[in-house]
């Protein structure tokens, strides 16, 4: 990725309007769909129309099993990048209304906070609080916290360039303590799952249970891979922030993100894609994938105008957390089961368990919808 001119620093910004942009809660939307309940509804098509497409489309939906690329590991890695981006419409709007940098970092403190703990409970319900070292402290929404924070304060300190050079720094080293560094027993250069550094320092220094017994895709030496997605976020919305012709942003976005697919599909040859690593070429595969999704939606929604049909996705993106949290503690495809299979009962046997995961999406998304006529959107 090629570094652009300097962009302004969030005090400069204070004449640019910081309106909300529908395109990016639409694009928070689409991401989210995959997790409550569209994904799993794609899934399932996989074998059941005899159709090679559609297999191929639902193949997409489950992770590899170490290394390789499936859609469906694009999705967390979007909504850390959508993260940093909505984080730079935030703070600019604080600013403008004068909140110092003092008080801003406070709150997205106790924000980071209020998501580590909901990430223990989402990953470890029911919790046994009395038996601390079979708790799971990795979490989807720990690292969301964590990276927005840290982001945040690097995105107050430092400019567009800066952050950039921030980013292909840590994403340089990582890939050089993954290569160089020796592992007990494997020595340096092992990226197999048994002989990789970061399960090494995931087993020695990570305390409570990892996911995979002797690894953590979400424990330690990933944060700091992960945390350039949400920087790379935050350069995404500095060009939304930036006061050029709409086209000019559609281009930057557009040539950015190229350059990031470009960069991670090269890098694979030497460090493979990989999402369990987070992989430096994972991040700027993701990365370069995410600011060329975000060109797209933005340019189709608020520069051409065409809002109507993304209301289905910003429906989800105006709620993300109710949505990811109630999907954890709400088996909607139960009750999708006690509503609908008198219906669905009479289809082909195979064809059940997909009408019913239809259901229970339709039903995760009007209970989404009628928080969003009653105006009720919760945020951390």
């Amino acid at each position: 990725m090629e570094a652009s001119p300097i962009y302004l620093k969030p005090e400069a910004k204070i004449v640019i309007s910081s309106t909300r942009l529908a395109s990016i809660d639409a694009l928070r939307g689409f991401d989210m769909l995959m997790i409550s309940g569209g994904g799993a509804f794609i899934f399932l098509l996989g074998g059941k129309t005899g159709i090679p497409f559609v297999d191929w489309v639902a193949s997409q939906f489950e992770h590899p099993e170490w290394n390789g690329f499936t859609f469906f590991d694009f999705i967390f890695p979007l909504f850390l990048f959508l993260a940093g981006t909505s984080m730079t419409f935030s703070i600019t709007s604080g600013i403008v209304k004068g909140i110092s940098h003092s008080v801003l970092r406070n709150k997205i403190f106790k924000r980071m906070l209020i998501l580590i703990a909901l990430g223990i409970l989402d990953k470890n319900a029911p919790i046994d609080l009395f038996d601390p070292a079979h708790i799971r402290y990795g979490s989807v929404l720990g690292r969301i916290g964590i990276a927005t924070f840290i982001g945040a304060i690097l995105y107050l300190r430092f400019s567009w360039n800066q952050r950039l050079y921030i980013v292909l720094g840590i994403l340089a080293l990582y890939y050089l303590a993954l290569l160089l560094i020796p592992v007990p027993g494997f020595g340096p250069g092992n990226l197999s799952f048994e002989g990789n550094l970061v399960g090494w320092v995931d087993r020695n220094f990570m305390p409570g249970k990892l996911k995979q017994g002797t690894y953590d895709e979400l424990a330690l030496l990933t944060q700091f891979p992960a945390l350039c997605l949400t920087l790379l976020g935050t350069l995404a919305g500095d060009i939304l922030l930036n006061p050029i012709p709409a086209s000019e942003k559609f281009k930057k976005l557009l040539l950015v993100g190229a350059s990031g697919i470009v960069t991670g599909l090269i890098w694979n040859y030497v460090f493979p894609i990989n999402k369990h690593l987070w992989s430096s070429s994972f991040i700027m595969l993701t990365a370069g994938m995410a600011f060329t999704l975000l060109a797209v939606f933005y340019w189709i929604i608020d520069v051409q105008g065409y809002k109507k049909w993304s209301f289905f996705f910003r429906v989800i993106g105006m709620n993300s957390l109710v949505i990811y949290l109630a999907v954890r503690f709400v088996d909607f495809n139960y009750t999708s089961r006690l509503l609908f299979e008198g219906f669905y009962k009479y289809a082909p046997g195979k064809w059940h368990e997909v009408y019913n995961a239809l259901g229970g999406f339709l039903l995760v998304w009007f209970c989404l919808y009628f928080l969003y006529r009653q105006k009720i959107f919760v945020k951390v």
